[in-house]
């Protein structure tokens, strides 16, 4: 029973973190620009910590490469049922451990959303984003918040029950 409440808690934090995630990805692979905004914020505000190169960059490609991590997460995040399907296919016979794949893909989804909100947090981004007079009332901030305090939960319990089950 344990082993279940674990796995139904697991799908619905990894499912949470992979519908922002992939939502998030038009926005940020089409340089839209409210993304041009917060990228363009942050890279300006790093400046004055990193240098104008750094800035530069992380303005103009830093969308992408969050983009590619949060997309890789997301990946390693539903991976489970791919393999799953795989299995019932016949097509692998060897499968990952789901708790395995949920708690390294916990751990990638708050380690990136520990950046998001240390940015909101520091830099002049701030919590509620503010773009040609729209405010966003703080809605990224808070399911980056939200990623990151369930994907440690994510992490920690699927660690906890991939010790079990692997028999460590």
């Amino acid at each position: 029973m344990k082993n279940t409440v674990v796995s139904v808690f697991s799908w619905i934090i990894s499912l949470w973190a992979a519908k922002v995630f992939l939502f998030s990805l038009p926005y940020k692979f089409s340089s839209h620009p409210d993304t041009q905004h917060i990228f363009g914020t942050i890279g300006e505000w790093l400046k004055g910590f990193l240098g104008d190169s750094f800035g530069d960059f992380f303005s103009h490609f830093g969308a992408y490469v969050i983009g590619t991590a949060e997309l890789i997460t997301s990946l390693v995040l539903l991976a489970p049922a791919a393999f799953w399907v795989l299995t019932k296919m016949k097509l692998v016979q060897n499968k990952p451990y789901r708790e395995l794949l949920h708690c390294v893909g916990g751990l990638m989804a708050a380690g990136i959303m520990a950046g998001a909100v240390f940015f909101h947090l520091v830099s002049p981004l701030g919590i509620e984003v503010l773009h040609q007079g729209k405010s966003d009332n703080g809605s990224l901030f808070y399911a980056a918040l939200s990623i990151l305090i369930l994907g440690l939960v994510l992490f920690i319990t699927n660690l906890i029950s991939y010790r079990s089950v692997a028999g460590q």
